[in-house]
């Protein structure tokens, strides 16, 4: 009786451990994926984890979101963390783009595919194996800022540009935009950049210097995202000066309401929703071991008061 009792146990066991699945091939229940996010109070990455949550819950995985805060030792505990407790896969919004080292080797370590999505850590350099990009060229955007200027202001006067974080790709390459189109022209000048660390106050204080510093000769400016140029609106209503010509990148909601209300010459669409989505895609075809090519480019879009009705 023992022995018939026993065997029957053992029957129930292998047929439990050969229907539950690891969760990858079940139409992805049970896969945990972390999401590594540089700041949560950057409104940009708001619309890109969330345009990834709503698609990991359509495959029906689950999400670990974590929150550097700017901070990149931070940044490297949670994502060894999310490592120790066996996540799927990573996905990773840089805080330093110059610092990603340690997280690239620690994932390909553990042999997690890890995906970093809208900051470029890897620059023109190559990707190591499991290690994906999901973002735009960025200097495609500052360029398009520049172009547009021209058309508007014509080949003749006074520039400043706000920048992000030096230590962020996205802000190096967007400005590095600005000026290869701007040093085309020289009757242009870059009267002065500085770095706002994408923040709207710090666009509308760094704004209100270069009014006391230029005056008249400020005619343009030129932010590398929204929040900046937002900043820059405010601080040059406030001065009264509606001379000013102030382009935004990302296209966030704001921006785009003050390009149509005329109050921003342009920004230039930044595709948030395809970033989020395109991350998931690439875990999902990993995790499904589909092929997948190791860059997903997406397209910038200039936005003006031309085409803004398609965007709003």
């Amino acid at each position: 009786m023992k022995k018939y009792l026993s065997l029957i146990l053992i029957s129930i066991l292998l047929l439990t451990g050969c229907s539950g699945g690891n969760g990858k091939e079940s139409g992805g229940k049970g896969v945990k994926i972390g999401y590594a996010i540089n700041n949560m109070n950057d409104t940009q990455q708001t619309y890109i984890v969330d345009a990834a949550k709503e698609k990991a819950d359509e495959l029906d995985y689950s999400m670990d979101i974590q929150d550097a805060q700017e901070d990149v030792i931070k940044q490297q505990d949670q994502v060894n963390a999310m490592i120790e407790q066996g996540v799927d896969a990573l996905i990773v919004v840089p805080v330093d783009t110059s610092a990603m080292e340690p997280i690239t080797k620690a994932a390909t370590e553990a042999e997690i595919p890890l995906v970093y999505v809208n900051r470029n850590p890897f620059g023109d350099g190559e990707i190591p194996e499991g290690v994906y990009y999901v973002g735009s060229q960025e200097i495609t955007a500052g360029e398009f800022q520049s172009e547009y200027l021209v058309e508007l202001m014509g080949e003749e006067g006074g520039v400043a540009i706000l920048m992000g974080i030096l230590s962020n790709e996205g802000a190096v390459k967007r400005t590095e935009g600005n000026e290869g189109i701007l040093d085309e022209y020289s009757k242009i000048k870059v009267l002065a950049k500085e770095t706002g660390n994408w923040q709207k106050d710090q666009g509308m204080s760094i704004t209100e210097n270069w009014l006391t510093a230029y005056g008249d000769g400020l005619n343009a400016i030129l932010a590398n995202n929204d929040e900046m140029a937002l900043g820059a609106i405010n601080a040059l209503e406030a001065a009264g000066r509606d001379d000013v010509i102030v382009m935004g990148i990302d296209a966030i909601p704001d921006a785009v309401k003050l390009v149509e209300d005329g109050r921003m010459a342009a920004t230039v669409l930044q595709d948030s929703a395809g970033q989020g989505e395109g991350a998931i895609e690439v875990v999902n075809n990993v995790l499904e071991g589909n092929e997948q090519e190791s860059i997903k480019w997406l397209d910038f879009v200039l936005v003006t008061p031309e085409n803004v009705a398609d965007f709003k």
